[in-house]
């Protein structure tokens, strides 16, 4: 199978040669790289442009987007892989076989998605690891406790954004978690967690970026909870609070 890897970058030069670095090294031998770029005026294009990818199928779209699910969107429209991932421009895979270990997951078990773990490191020292993101089985009914994986970890084949649609762009930092939410409560659907870690993450989301933020990400998230019916005000409470334990 061929693996989509989608990745939205706007004046992304100071991370962008680090993600690509990690793709470039999967040792997957099918892997279509997306890359979406919001008119970058910096040098990221330069560097994509400058970038040894030649045994992976690359396309490279620079225009006006209207925020990064509207990118994201792009890139899966543009996508021919039967399987999908994303790689946001300031993250990297753990190691060289994170997209193999992906589609051997999808090979022996068959499922509609594969998710795994994630951890968070420090802006400028991808060393220090500040937070963990330890997920578990999939269990429909953990949805109501404010469980949900890493979003960054989610692989999905082609026929979920078919059949189910792509990010609601009404959602502006939540719209991944609402998807989530949509395909996730839909039991037709069959998931399989990889205990395995895919996704350095670099802390400093906009999610979290400041109050203001935080505020909107909270009225978001309880907006797609209460629209996909996986509980009200206690599961976003669960959801905030189960991350504490991602510090220890």
């Amino acid at each position: 199978m061929t693996v989509s890897i989608i990745t939205a970058t706007s004046n992304s030069e100071d991370t962008i040669r680090g993600c690509l670095e990690s793709i470039a090294i999967q040792d997957y031998p099918k892997i279509e790289l997306i890359i979406i770029d919001n008119v970058s005026n910096d040098n990221t294009l330069k560097i994509i442009n400058s970038f040894d990818l030649s045994d992976k199928a690359v396309k490279v779209i620079s225009e006006p987007d209207k925020g990064i699910y509207d990118a994201l969107n792009k890139g899966i429209q543009n996508a021919s892989g039967e399987i999908i991932g994303f790689l946001h421009s300031d993250d990297f895979y753990f190691n060289s076989r994170s997209i193999t270990d992906v589609v051997n997951c999808f090979n022996e078990t068959k499922p509609n998605g594969v998710y795994g773990d994630l951890i968070y490191v420090k802006k400028y020292d991808i060393n220090k690891v500040v937070r963990t993101w330890k997920s578990r089985s999939f269990n429909i009914n953990l949805l109501t406790k404010g469980w949900m994986p890493a979003h960054p970890t989610l692989f999905l084949r082609r026929e979920v954004y078919d059949r189910h649609g792509f990010f609601n762009t009404d959602y502006k930092i939540s719209a991944d978690y609402e998807f989530m939410l949509r395909i996730l409560n839909n039991t037709e659907l069959k998931f399989n967690y990889l205990s395995k870690t895919i996704i350095k993450m670099r802390v400093g989301g906009a999610s979290n970026r400041n109050f203001k933020n935080i505020t909107i990400k909270s009225l978001e998230d309880l907006k797609a909870i209460r629209s996909n019916n996986v509980g009200g005000v206690f599961t976003l409470i669960l959801k905030n609070i189960s991350k504490v334990r991602q510090f220890l």
